[in-house]
């Protein structure tokens, strides 16, 4: 029950489902995070710390990068969830979409390489 729990409470944050909405599509440092919500790195942390705590993500090292990714163990569920259960509305596709945009740029202007300290 305390899982069930831990999963719900983690699903329960709109920060947090941009967060798994991101990473299931890539993996992400937290200054790439940082980069594409907008947000400052102690609530990132945060937010992921909640993420890893119920299962839903985890980090890998690269080298000198820490890199957060959904398990492999949770990617098909959690991709059926937001297909299925999440269906988006407008508001949240717009969302999607900046977010993708930020993706976008966050890749083209190297931000890990430029911005991130390992």
């Amino acid at each position: 029950m305390r899982d069930t729990i831990k999963f719900l409470k983690a699903m329960a944050d709109p920060t947090r489902l941009r967060i798994l909405r991101l990473l299931l599509h890539r993996d992400l440092c937290v200054c790439e995070l940082m980069f594409i919500l907008k947000m400052e790195q102690s609530r990132i942390s945060h937010q992921l710390r909640i993420l890893r705590d119920a299962g839903l993500a985890e980090d890998i090292r690269e080298g000198r990068w820490i890199n957060y990714r959904i398990p492999p163990s949770a990617r098909r569920s959690l991709r059926r969830m937001f297909e299925e259960v999440l269906k988006a509305g407008p508001e949240d596709l717009r969302e999607a979409a900046r977010d993708a945009q930020r993706v976008e740029l966050c890749m083209k202007e190297e931000v890990r390489k430029k911005r991130c300290v390992a």
